[in-house]
Protein backbone atom coordinates (compact mmCIF):
# COMPACT_ATOMS: atom_id res chain seq x y z
CA UNK A 1 0.00 0.00 0.00
CA UNK A 2 2.84 2.52 0.39
CA UNK A 3 2.50 3.59 3.62
CA UNK A 4 5.42 5.38 5.40
CA UNK A 5 5.65 5.40 9.08
CA UNK A 6 7.81 7.77 10.93
CA UNK A 7 7.89 5.61 14.26
CA UNK A 8 10.64 5.58 16.94
CA UNK A 9 11.13 2.25 18.30
CA UNK A 10 13.28 2.83 21.37
CA UNK A 11 12.62 2.14 24.74
CA UNK A 12 16.04 2.24 26.84
CA UNK A 13 13.32 1.72 30.02
CA UNK A 14 11.50 -0.89 28.88
CA UNK A 15 14.60 -2.77 27.41
CA UNK A 16 16.11 -2.38 31.13
CA UNK A 17 13.22 -3.61 32.31
CA UNK A 18 12.98 -6.80 29.94
CA UNK A 19 16.61 -7.74 30.75
CA UNK A 20 16.09 -7.73 34.38
CA UNK A 21 13.25 -10.03 34.28
CA UNK A 22 14.71 -12.03 32.12
CA UNK A 23 17.43 -12.89 34.18
CA UNK A 24 15.36 -13.68 36.86
CA UNK A 25 13.98 -15.98 34.54
CA UNK A 26 17.38 -17.31 34.16
CA UNK A 27 17.65 -18.48 38.14
CA UNK A 28 13.91 -19.05 38.59
CA UNK A 29 12.91 -21.07 35.64
CA UNK A 30 13.72 -24.76 34.82
CA UNK A 31 15.26 -25.52 31.94
CA UNK A 32 13.31 -26.99 29.51
CA UNK A 33 10.79 -24.83 30.81
CA UNK A 34 12.51 -21.64 30.12
CA UNK A 35 13.39 -22.93 26.46
CA UNK A 36 10.29 -23.34 25.43
CA UNK A 37 9.02 -20.30 27.16
CA UNK A 38 11.41 -18.51 24.48
CA UNK A 39 9.08 -19.62 21.34
CA UNK A 40 6.30 -19.30 23.85
CA UNK A 41 7.23 -15.11 23.82
CA UNK A 42 8.60 -15.23 20.03
CA UNK A 43 4.55 -16.42 19.34
CA UNK A 44 2.69 -14.36 21.61
CA UNK A 45 4.70 -10.96 19.80
CA UNK A 46 3.35 -12.53 16.54
CA UNK A 47 0.17 -12.57 17.58
CA UNK A 48 -0.02 -9.19 19.56
CA UNK A 49 1.70 -7.31 16.45
CA UNK A 50 -0.88 -8.67 14.10
CA UNK A 51 -3.49 -7.39 16.09
CA UNK A 52 -4.74 -10.74 17.19
CA UNK A 53 -5.03 -10.03 20.79
CA UNK A 54 -8.17 -11.92 21.33
CA UNK A 55 -7.15 -15.19 19.92
CA UNK A 56 -7.48 -18.16 21.53
CA UNK A 57 -4.27 -18.93 20.57
CA UNK A 58 -3.00 -15.80 22.69
CA UNK A 59 -5.27 -16.54 25.30
CA UNK A 60 -3.61 -19.88 26.01
CA UNK A 61 -0.38 -18.78 25.85
CA UNK A 62 -1.30 -15.86 28.13
CA UNK A 63 -2.29 -18.92 30.62
CA UNK A 64 1.25 -20.60 30.32
CA UNK A 65 3.17 -16.75 30.63
CA UNK A 66 1.30 -16.67 33.52
CA UNK A 67 2.18 -20.00 35.12
CA UNK A 68 5.60 -20.14 34.22
CA UNK A 69 6.03 -16.39 36.48
CA UNK A 70 4.75 -18.18 39.85
CA UNK A 71 8.14 -17.83 41.67
CA UNK A 72 9.65 -15.48 39.09
CA UNK A 73 11.06 -12.59 41.59
CA UNK A 74 14.42 -11.61 43.61
CA UNK A 75 16.68 -8.50 43.12
CA UNK A 76 18.79 -7.68 40.03
CA UNK A 77 21.52 -5.00 39.97
CA UNK A 78 22.74 -3.38 37.31
CA UNK A 79 24.61 -1.37 35.17
CA UNK A 80 23.56 1.80 33.08
CA UNK A 81 25.81 3.09 30.27
CA UNK A 82 26.17 4.05 26.62
CA UNK A 83 22.78 3.13 26.09
CA UNK A 84 23.34 -0.41 27.32
CA UNK A 85 21.72 -2.03 30.63
CA UNK A 86 23.97 -4.81 32.07
CA UNK A 87 23.41 -7.29 34.78
CA UNK A 88 25.55 -7.42 37.48
CA UNK A 89 24.28 -9.78 39.99
CA UNK A 90 20.86 -11.32 40.23
CA UNK A 91 19.41 -12.32 43.82
CA UNK A 92 15.78 -14.81 44.25
CA UNK A 93 14.71 -16.44 47.47
CA UNK A 94 12.76 -19.02 45.13
CA UNK A 95 16.12 -19.69 42.52
CA UNK A 96 17.12 -23.31 41.38
CA UNK A 97 20.46 -22.39 42.33
CA UNK A 98 22.13 -24.54 44.80
CA UNK A 99 25.78 -23.73 45.88
CA UNK A 100 26.02 -26.88 47.54
CA UNK A 101 25.43 -28.78 44.16
CA UNK A 102 28.20 -26.70 42.26
CA UNK A 103 30.95 -27.55 44.14
CA UNK A 104 33.31 -30.08 44.13
CA UNK A 105 34.40 -29.31 47.54
CA UNK A 106 34.24 -32.37 50.23
CA UNK A 107 30.70 -32.63 51.82
CA UNK A 108 28.91 -31.22 48.93
CA UNK A 109 25.61 -32.00 48.20
CA UNK A 110 25.82 -33.43 44.56
CA UNK A 111 26.78 -37.42 43.90
CA UNK A 112 29.48 -37.11 41.35
CA UNK A 113 29.49 -40.60 40.82
CA UNK A 114 25.66 -40.04 38.83
CA UNK A 115 27.80 -37.98 36.54
CA UNK A 116 28.68 -41.47 34.43
CA UNK A 117 25.84 -42.70 34.27
CA UNK A 118 24.21 -39.51 32.86
CA UNK A 119 26.74 -39.07 30.45
CA UNK A 120 26.79 -42.61 29.26
CA UNK A 121 22.79 -42.14 28.42
CA UNK A 122 23.14 -38.40 27.25
CA UNK A 123 26.01 -39.52 24.59
CA UNK A 124 24.42 -42.86 23.50
CA UNK A 125 22.57 -41.86 20.62
CA UNK A 126 25.56 -39.90 19.00
CA UNK A 127 27.64 -42.89 20.15
CA UNK A 128 25.31 -45.32 18.04
CA UNK A 129 25.48 -43.00 15.18
CA UNK A 130 29.14 -42.74 14.70
CA UNK A 131 28.96 -46.46 15.32
CA UNK A 132 26.70 -47.01 12.47
CA UNK A 133 28.75 -44.48 10.35
CA UNK A 134 32.05 -46.64 11.41
CA UNK A 135 29.90 -49.67 10.22
CA UNK A 136 28.33 -48.23 6.28
CA UNK A 137 31.52 -47.05 5.72
CA UNK A 138 33.90 -49.73 6.40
Amino acid sequence: MGIKSREVYEAPGAIALIEAHRELENVTLEREQARFKRGVEQKWGELVYDGMWSSPLKKSLDTFIVDTQEHVNGDIRMVLHGGRATVTGRRSETGLYDFNMATYDEGDAFDQSAARGFIEIYGLAAKQAAAREARLKG
